[in-house]
């Protein structure tokens, strides 16, 4: 199945409003912001698919003008169901001047035999506020399926005016490789990755929050970094889907008070 989505927000009154939006099933998109009189926008993507299965090709487009906030949301796990040619996702956000954009999706759960490719493309402009962060799973732990899926390649490439400045590239494939041997994850069986970045952060004094507030947690290991465009990468490894998903949220939460500070 193809599938498509689109959306585009504007400001009007002081508040973020979702202009265009435009989808094919399986998705579906839902206004949840509590607060109308606020200025993010809290857009839920939801799906009437239990999941990606054999041959899907997921395109989502999202343009962000400027002065906007917009936080994205996401239903459930991803489950990435048994395939034999695979599927594929794109996702292309373009943030203008001023605009902030907030996304942490559940985590990735690759089903046996699964095939999947995923493509994500942030395009920022100037005084961007940008939070983006990706769980992988082993797969259905609790079923016996430890690293049974065949293929998992995610890439993820951020712009500031037009130059890249942050690209990942996660490349798993259990049956060639040995996902627990030295220089891979090592006995772990689930990893997160964390983005952000904005200009107004000092990021050397959250760097080191966000590492003690790791350094407190069982079960885990954790790498944080500051990088060359004034933003913080963090990777941490672990045994459970919802305990990193936790932790993800709770370091977005340490940010956005920040953020909320310092606008004060």
């Amino acid at each position: 199945m193809k599938a498509d989505l689109n959306i585009a927000v504007f400001l009007r009154d002081g508040s973020t409003k979702l202009g265009k939006c435009y989808f094919t099933p399986p998705f579906k998109v839902m206004n949840i912001t509590e607060d109308k009189q606020s200025e993010q926008l809290h857009l839920m993507v939801m799906s009437s698919s239990p999941g990606i299965l054999d041959e899907d090709e997921y395109t989502m487009k999202i343009g962000i003008e400027e002065e906007c906030s917009l936080q994205l949301h996401t239903q459930s796990y991803q489950r990435l169901f048994n395939m034999k040619k695979g599927a594929t996702q794109s996702m292309e956000v373009t943030l203008q001047n001023n605009a902030s954009f907030v996304y942490l999706p559940h985590p990735a759960v690759p089903h046996e035999n699964s095939i999947f490719t995923a493509k994500n493309k942030f395009y920022l402009k100037d005084n961007y506020f940008f939070l983006f962060g990706e769980i992988l799973t082993c797969g259905r732990k609790l079923n016996g399926e430890v690293f049974q899926f065949s293929k998992y390649h995610n890439i993820t490439e951020v712009f500031i005016n037009d130059t890249l400045v942050i690209k990942e590239n996660l490349l798993m494939q259990p049956i060639l490789v040995d996902v627990q041997a030295m220089g891979q994850l090592e006995g772990y069986t689930h990893q997160a990755s964390f983005i952000f970045l904005h200009d107004g952060t000092d990021m050397q004094s959250l760097c080191d929050e966000v590492y003690d507030f790791l350094l407190s947690k069982n079960e885990i290991t954790f790498g944080v970094s500051i990088t060359h465009c004034n933003g913080l990468l963090v990777r941490i490894l672990g045994y459970k889907a919802e305990q990193l998903y936790t932790y993800l949220k709770n370091i977005a939460s340490l940010i956005q008070e920040r953020k909320e500070l310092l606008a004060s």
